[in-house]
């Protein structure tokens, strides 16, 4: 139970709050003594200064003081006699406290010693200017008659005073209890904050190592577990995503190897019982059907090598304008045929771009084949290449059919096809513009593609210069 993060927080909670309350307790409590002496000093020195004032005024000297100073001197408050070794303070022996009546002596207008503060300041001694500066001036009608000296102890506490330091003490020792009651509840409440989502994020990740994929946590905030939560509930989608997407692969790789091993066997099978001859015509066409086979594992080798990393290239400088002629090319009877204009549209004189030709040459050859094979007759293939900052982006734009937004985010993915209805006559396997990504992926590159219904398609690709 104590391995849990949730205990872990508790018990941190409560340690912090334990040492700050202990610490403030202490504090308060080593200075509270201090001040409240130095606060009885600083009231009894104001009253003893008024006190001589007024004799000054009606004396006009400090004569006979000595016989008054008694009465003079505030009373320390204490209902019994002093104990000895505290009364041993007259006689020059350092105590820990004094006697109220014993913190102060009197100096007159030159500084001569009247009152004694003993060991320091006797009786009738001189005293320094820098000493009496340290004093507390007694001033009658603006002038300086005499100084109050305060001796550098503290003063005894009467019974009251006792009673509110215990007070004092009681109340700061209630206030870090409670404190640390208040902070073991508050550290409780945001340990379960912290680790109720955290809980349900272990839950949701236990289910998709048990094969459950579809996993969605609740993100009730903005802070760095929300963030995380979210990053988890994307995760979560993508992984089902991948998912699904490797199981549409699977079944469309054995879609697309069934149909020609089924005719392959089929008249195989048919010729060894005898009931087809082996004609030249027949031979030819289960040959068109292993080629079939042999250009979808290839094309899924070639797949698999792009995406690890492993796609040997013969990079070069290459002039934009020449690889979309190059490609062109092959295309230009078949796209008369079918009443669609080609054409390109590029600068010859663009920089050169680094690249390996006979695989930019698949690229754009696939292309323009998807193009010609949605745009209808009297529809048009533009093929562009301009200067974008340090690429070259070309376009492949035709005005045929459209792709539909909601297949756009797909087009690129294996044995994908918007129009599902479409069968995968003529080579089409669904992998041909997933080849396309894969190579402009390992030429450094990006490829995107923008489409409406009916309004046609256009394939961007951009393709770092050769410098």
């Amino acid at each position: 139970m104590i391995r849990s993060l949730r205990w872990r927080l508790l018990i941190a909670f409560f340690l912090l709050a334990l040492t700050t309350a202990g610490l403030v307790a202490v504090v308060i409590r080593f200075t509270n003594s201090d001040q409240l002496s130095q606060l009885i000093i600083e009231q009894q020195r104001s009253e003893l200064n008024d006190r001589l004032v007024t004799y000054y005024t009606e004396n006009g000297s400090w004569q006979g003081i000595e016989n008054f100073w008694f009465d003079f001197r505030p009373d320390s408050g204490l209902t019994q006699p002093l104990p000895k070794d505290v009364q041993r303070g007259w006689d020059g022996r350092p105590n820990e406290r004094y006697d109220r009546r014993q913190l102060f002596g009197l100096l007159d207008e030159n500084n001569r010693v009247i009152i004694p503060i003993y060991p320091d300041y006797p009786a009738n001694s001189q005293v320094t200017q820098a000493a009496a500066q340290r004093g507390d001036a007694i001033n009658v009608d603006g002038v300086r008659v005499g100084t109050i000296l305060t001796a550098p102890y503290q003063p005894l506490f009467n019974p009251q005073e006792e009673l509110f330091l215990q007070r004092t003490d009681r109340a700061i020792a209630l206030a870090a209890v409670g404190a640390v009651l208040v902070a073991l509840v508050l550290g409780l409440l945001l340990a379960r904050s912290l680790t109720r989502p955290l809980t349900a994020l272990t839950a949701a990740a236990e289910k998709i190592a048990g094969g459950d994929l579809e996993q969605q946590v609740t993100v009730k905030s903005t802070d760095e577990i929300g963030r995380l939560a979210a990053s988890f509930n994307r995760m979560s989608r993508e992984v089902s995503r991948s998912n699904q997407l490797r199981r549409q692969m699977t079944a469309d790789i054995a879609h697309d190897l069934r149909t020609p091993l089924t005719v392959i066997a089929g008249y195989i099978e048919s010729m060894r019982d005898g009931v087809l001859k082996p004609t030249p015509e027949r031979m030819t066409l289960i040959y068109g059907e292993i080629e079939h086979l042999q250009r979808l594992v290839g094309d899924l080798r070639l797949l698999a090598q792009a995406e690890a990393g492993e796609l040997p290239l013969n990079p070069q400088a290459l002039n934009p304008r020449g690889i979309l002629e190059r490609a062109a090319a092959p295309y230009t009877d078949r796209a008369a045929q079918q009443q669609v204009s080609l054409h390109i549209d590029a600068k010859t004189d663009l920089p050169a771009l680094r690249g390996d030709e006979d695989r930019l040459y698949q690229v754009f050859s696939n292309l323009i084949s998807n193009a010609l094979r949605y745009t209808p007759a009297g529809g048009t293939i533009t093929l562009t290449a301009a200067l974008n900052g340090a690429a070259i982006e070309f376009r492949v734009q035709d005005t045929g059919s459209g792709i539909p937004p909601e297949h756009l985010d797909n087009v690129f993915n294996r044995f994908y096809r918007a129009d599902s209805a479409r069968s995968a006559d003529e080579g089409e396997m669904g992998l041909g513009l997933a080849i396309c990504k894969a190579l402009i992926d390992a030429h450094g590159g990006s490829i995107r593609a923008q489409s409406a219904p009916g309004e046609g398609s256009t394939f961007i690709l951009c393709l770092p210069l050769a410098n």
